[in-house]
C-alpha cells in the first residue's frame, strides 16, 4: 500500500521554485513523505480554502499576501500577531494559524556578517516583510531608523517597534548608518527593478541587505558590491527563514546543510 503523502507549498502571484528545491532537499535528507508545491495564485480566498478542504500541511505567503491573509486564518502566533503579517500557515487538522519567520531569516542572515546589539541600521519600507525585518533588528537590539514612500505607514511601524521614522527623501543620508536593509519592493523585477538608494549614499564600510530575490543581484547590491560594501542577497533570510517554516511543517530539526545545498544548486553557486 503507497504512504499517504504530505503536502506542503507557497502561495505567490510569481511563483519561483527555490523554496521548493530547498523544502524537498529537506524531505529527502529526513526521508519524509512530503511534498512541496509553489502555487502561483490571484485568488488568496480561494486558496485557503483549498488548503482546508484539501489538507495541505503548510503554505508560504509571498508578497502581496502577507497582511492581507491575516483575517482569514483561525489564530496568529504572538509573534506574528505583534508583527501584523504572516509568511507562513500551518493547519493542524483545518485550523490555520499564521507565523512569521521572516524575522527570523532576516537576523539569521545579518549575523552571519554583523554584530547587530546597538548597531545603527537603516530600513527601507513599511509594508509586511519590513515589519517582520524591524521585529528581528529590535529584537536584537540595533539602533533602528525607517522610512517607506507610504510615509504615513512607516511612521506608524516606527512608533509601534521603538525606530526612528526618516522621510523618504532623506534616506539616501547614510553617514550615521553601518547598515541597510531593503524591504521594500524597489528592486524587484515584477514591481520595480530600480535600486532605492542613490550610488553616493553607498561606501565601503557600510553592509548592504537586499531581501529581493527575484532578481537575486538586484541594482543595489550591485551597486553597493561596486563600492566595495558588504552584501547580503536575498537567498540569505530565504534559506533561514525556510529552516524555520520546515520545522514549523514536519515538526523536526531542519537538514541546513542539505537545504543551503539545493538553494545553492538552484542559484548556480
Amino acid at each position: 500500500m503507497t504512504s499517504p503523502i504530505t503536502l506542503c507549498g507557497s502561495l505567490s502571484r510569481f511563483a519561483v521554485g527555490l523554496g521548493a528545491a530547498m523544502h524537498e532537499a529537506g524531505y529527502r535528507a529526513l526521508g519524509l513523505d512530503y511534498r512541496y508545491v509553489p502555487f502561483e495564485i490571484d485568488d488568496l480566498e480561494g486558496a485557503v480554502r483549498a488548503m482546508r478542504a484539501l489538507g495541505i500541511r503548510g503554505l508560504g505567503i509571498s508578497m502581496p499576501f502577507k497582511q492581507a491573509i491575516v483575517p482569514m486564518l483561525d489564530a496568529l502566533e504572538p509573534v506574528a500577531a505583534a508583527i501584523g503579517a504572516i509568511n507562513t500557515v500551518v493547519n493542524d487538522a483545518g485550523r490555520l494559524t499564521g507565523h512569521n519567520t521572516d524575522w527570523q531569516g532576516a537576523v539569521a542572515a545579518l549575523e552571519e556578517r554583523v554584530d547587530l546589539n546597538g548597531t545603527p541600521v537603516l530600513l527601507l519600507g513599511a509594508g509586511g516583510a519590513a515589519a517582520a525585518v524591524a521585529h528581528g533588528l529590535r529584537q536584537r537590539g540595533a539602533a533602528l531608523s525607517l522610512c517607506s514612500r507610504r510615509d504615513e505607514v512607516a511612521q506608524a511601524l516606527a512608533a509601534r517597534c521603538g525606530a526612528r521614522h526618516r522621510a523618504w527623501e532623506a534616506r539616501h543620508d547614510t553617514r550615521e548608518v553601518a547598515v541597510v536593509v531593503n524591504a521594500s519592493s524597489a528592486g524587484m523585477a515584477d514591481v520595480d527593478p530600480q535600486s532605492p538608494l542613490a550610488e553616493e549614499a553607498l561606501r565601503r564600510d557600510l553592509v548592504v541587505m537586499d531581501i529581493v530575490y527575484k532578481p537575486l543581484k538586484t541594482q543595489l547590491l550591485a551597486a553597493a558590491a561596486a563600492k566595495g560594501a558588504t552584501v547580503i542577497d536575498g537567498s540569505r533570510m530565504l534559506l533561514h527563514q525556510a529552516a524555520r517554516q520546515f520545522e514549523l511543517y514536519t515538526g523536526e530539526a531542519a537538514p541546513s546543510a542539505a537545504m543551503d545545498a539545493a538553494l545553492a544548486a538552484q542559484l548556480g553557486a
